[in-house]
């Protein structure tokens, strides 16, 4: 086997990239590029009747999205494809014929219905079920019988009794232990000639020269089986590091009732790429530097096994949601306002191609809110300010606030500001807005908040200096008349 390293995500084409196998994939992305290996994508489409087409190309759009490229694999290629299961049956039949050939494996004929009634019968006498075998003992004439019956086979991997524990040395988990005679003769082939899973993926990875085979802890119960057929097939073994659930805050296995929980979810709620691979490299991983902003490139240079922890990781999504809306700041307004223009434009507030002084104000208006963004998707409700025609204040306290009887005073003084200024800039409002409460002798307070009431019906939002010269003196006249309206 090849030294340089060489690892996989291969997904299942059966529904959306899950955050789950998003960290997967990004494990073993991270991985191949610190050791200067080679990240691989394969499909795994042998649940034919799950798989689709739709779903490979969502996950390769998802994979693409987030930043993670593979060097073998769909699109474009490799020495070691093909990289869709269903485009790789030959292989396993020879394997099949091998293990077949040399009792290793065997034709079994017990029907569904069968299996069902010794499950039973187990559960009733509280013991595990597993195959006991029997099919393995058929005679030629017996075998002969079922196939004129019409019973279609499966092929069952045989596990000699007697051999002792499976030891799986799990560079995350350390040294596991399985017993073999808990694993009973289980299914390489079902009886539609496609590989099982543990079949096919062995066969796969050997093929396909794997070094190290990073995947999620619920694929640990599966490794003794791999291990048998591995040494069965007289292949070398890679290594295996099973890397912990991702849970939701209630520490229970994340699921929709924890909020989103696939990559193309967060990407349409407005959760950069970037932010999202930082956030779930430290799902499970922890760098050796106190701190928590991370950068792609820079992952790629730290990343390492031996910090990958035991432990299931939790998903919190504030500390995700602050993570993001730190990557939304560094971005400049120009890139930010093409990067929230969809949910601009879907909101009507936008243009299909805004240009010149509606691009300019868009700018000014993203400019003022962008520090309050945790996803791109808030947007459009933090713009809401800058748009309505209508200034309703609902909250009680904040109606009480422009009833003050330093209020008439306040107005009139600060129309009086604004019809006199010839050019309503953001420096020249700042100036006006700071030196207004020392003119009237008032507190800040007493004359700031009931002006941010006035003009908006909210307590928060946007900075006043920021907010004014995009209303500009026609809609502040419109909308201090249309408040005090409602306070009389």
């Amino acid at each position: 086997m090849s030294e340089k390293v060489r690892v996989r995500f291969a997904p299942s084409p059966t529904g959306f990239l899950h955050i789950g196998g998003a960290r997967t994939a990004l494990f073993n992305w991270l991985y191949a590029r610190r050791m200067g290996g080679t990240f691989i994508l394969r499909i795994e489409d042998t649940d034919l009747a799950r798989s689709t087409k739709e779903s490979e190309e969502a996950i390769i759009h998802d994979l693409k999205w987030l930043g993670l490229d593979w060097d073998e694999g769909p699109e474009i290629g490799g020495d070691f494809g093909p990289y869709r299961q269903t485009d790789r049956l030959n292989l396993y039949r020879e394997a099949t014929e091998k293990l077949l050939a040399n009792g290793q494996a065997y034709h079994c004929y017990c029907t569904p219905e069968e299996l069902e009634a010794r499950r039973e019968e187990a559960a009733k006498k509280g013991v595990p079920f597993k195959y006991d075998g029997r099919c393995y003992h058929l005679t030629e004439q017996e075998k002969a019988a079922k196939e004129q019956a019409g019973i279609k086979p499966v092929v069952r991997f045989h596990i000699p009794s007697g051999i002792g524990n499976v030891v799986v040395d799990d560079l995350v988990r350390g040294r596991v232990e399985f017993d073999s005679e808990g694993l009973g003769d289980f299914i390489i082939v079902k009886s539609d000639g496609i590989p099982a899973y543990n079949f096919a993926v062995v066969i796969d990875d050997y093929n396909m020269k794997m070094t190290h085979i990073i995947r999620a802890e619920e694929h640990l119960p599966n490794t003794p089986r791999q291990i048998l057929l591995y040494q069965a097939l007289g292949y070398e073994m890679p290594k295996f590091a099973h890397i912990s659930m991702i849970l939701g805050p209630d520490r229970t296995k994340l699921s929709k009732r924890h909020g989103a929980t696939s990559v193309t979810q967060y990407e349409e709620q407005g959760y950069l790429p970037e932010a999202l691979v930082n956030y779930l490299s430290l799902l499970g991983w922890s760098p050796e530097e106190e701190r928590e902003l991370y950068l792609p490139q820079e992952l790629c240079k730290i990343f390492s096994l031996d910090r990958v922890a035991k432990n299931p990781a939790v998903f919190d999504n504030d500390k995700l949601n602050w993570m993001n809306g730190s990557y939304i700041r560094q971005k400049d307004v120009a890139e930010l306002t093409q990067m929230v223009m969809p949910y601009l434009q879907e909101k009507g507030y936008a243009t299909a191609q805004p240009e010149g002084e509606e691009l300019t104000k868009l700018q000014m208006m993203i400019a003022s809110v962008k520090d309050h963004l945790d996803v791109l998707s808030q947007i459009t409700d933090r713009l809401d300010v800058f748009f309505t025609e209508d200034i309703v204040i609902a909250d009680p306290h904040l109606r009480d606030t422009l009833q003050g009887e330093q209020i008439p005073q306040v107005m009139t003084a600060f129309k009086e500001k604004i019809a006199a200024m010839e050019d309503l800039t953001v420096e020249n409002v700042q100036q006006m807005l700071k030196k207004l409460p020392k003119e009237l002798g008032l507190k800040p307070k007493l004359v700031l908040f009931p002006i941010r009431v006035a003009l908006t019906g909210l307590g928060a939002g946007p900075e006043l200096y920021n907010l004014i010269p995009i209303l500009g003196k026609e809609k502040v006249y419109q909308r201090l008349e249309m408040s005090l309206e409602q306070v009389k």
